[in-house]
């Protein structure tokens, strides 16, 4: 299984490499842009003068909070994979995972994330690959759990405020979706995504095991079956280890997961509160908003969500905003924020990581 291992490892590294390439920034950054233009001309009522002096009256104590947030979610990122891993990696490795996999998940559709990615860049860092394996579903479980517990609450608390009012429909494909059918599809599947994750990786890893095998016998499954056996054995390595862990460990990896979560939401928060003056309960209602709108991305078939997100964002958060169009430019800071300035670190490390983990060429 070893020699098995290694060479599946070798095959994957090749491929992962193809996709970790600064060049994959191009298609991201080009449908963003191309959305955001369009909305500009979408909005035929846009006044410039009024714009610009209205961003000259901006907030700067709440641009700099938003600058907080986000160094303050990163460092949170930072401290739950090295939590994670009982502090095996240094604060240098976890800085080249944390940016890498941003990178990585910001060049790769929403709906499909960066697992194989992440695993890869972690196992680079020295961390078995069983263990890397391990620690990236945990990650992406724990992230899963909060947009469903966080969502699910939220609904329960603002369920008459959480949705834009107006026009609170997406066209797809000539038909008209109400928002809140397209957040309750995505829930329900993240929900189910979740539970079997977790149920496979720390409740019945033999019985994910046997349905692998199983899966692996049909034959339109067949190119694919080293792949799901090699998979099967990994979680049940993955699972065993696991299970080991204190529940001390699992208060550490929730409280840090809601963290990060907070404060990556607060940057809209923060960036709203730039440009207008809300009171604390609109607070509430934007930081609620945010989750049901990132449930909804999260099936965005777009690198990143690019497009999807900054439609999105004036959707849910235009009406806060006294000048028509104003919304498009804080959609596009917020996005400079939280998905180009990635994109722009990750282009910038990646060469220096390869170059530090990378004997070969």
């Amino acid at each position: 299984m070893g020699n098995r291992k290694q060479e599946l490892m070798e095959v994957e590294k090749e491929q992962i490499l193809k996709k970790l390439n600064p060049n994959q920034i191009i298609l991201p950054v080009t449908i963003g842009l191309l959305v955001v233009i369009g909305m500009i001309f979408l909005n035929g009522n846009l006044n410039i003068q009024q714009i610009i002096a209205h961003l000259k009256k901006a907030h700067w104590i709440w641009i700099a909070a938003a600058i907080g947030v986000l160094l303050a979610r990163d460092l949170g990122y930072m401290m739950r994979i090295r939590m994670l891993t009982n502090n095996l990696l240094s604060w240098k490795a976890a800085f080249y995972i944390v940016m890498l996999w941003e990178f990585s998940s910001a060049i790769t559709p929403s709906v499909v994330g960066g697992t194989a990615v992440a695993v890869f860049i972690i196992n680079r860092e020295k961390i078995p690959f069983g263990k890397s394996l391990a620690y990236v579903l945990l990650t992406a479980g724990l992230d899963n759990l909060f947009f469903v517990v966080a969502s699910l609450t939220v609904f329960l608390i603002f369920p008459a405020d959480i949705f834009p009012n107006g026009k609170n429909t997406l066209s797809l494909f000539g038909y008209e979706l109400p928002l809140q059918y397209i957040f309750g599809i995505s829930a329900f599947l993240i929900a189910i995504y979740t539970i079997l994750m977790l149920a496979g990786l720390l409740v019945t890893p033999r019985a994910f095991k046997w349905v692998a095998e199983k899966l692996a016998d049909f034959p339109l499954l067949k190119r694919w079956r080293s792949d799901l056996l090699e998979t099967a054995d990994d979680i049940v390595l993955a699972s065993d280890m696991l299970k080991e862990y204190s529940i001390g460990y699992w208060v550490k990896a929730w409280l840090i997961t809601i963290f990060i979560w907070s404060a990556r939401y607060g940057m809209v928060n923060c960036l709203v509160a730039a440009f207008t003056e809300i009171q604390l309960y609109d607070h509430f209602v934007i930081f609620a908003r945010q989750i049901i709108m990132w449930i909804i991305m999260l099936i965005s078939p777009t690198p990143g969500s690019s497009g999807t997100a900054e439609y999105f964002f004036q959707l849910f958060f235009d009406h806060y905003f006294p000048i028509v169009g104003f919304s498009i430019v804080v959609a596009l800071f917020w996005r400079i924020f939280t998905y180009y300035t990635y994109l722009l670190v990750g282009a910038v490390v990646l060469p220096k990581w390869l170059k530090r983990v990378l004997s070969d060429k």
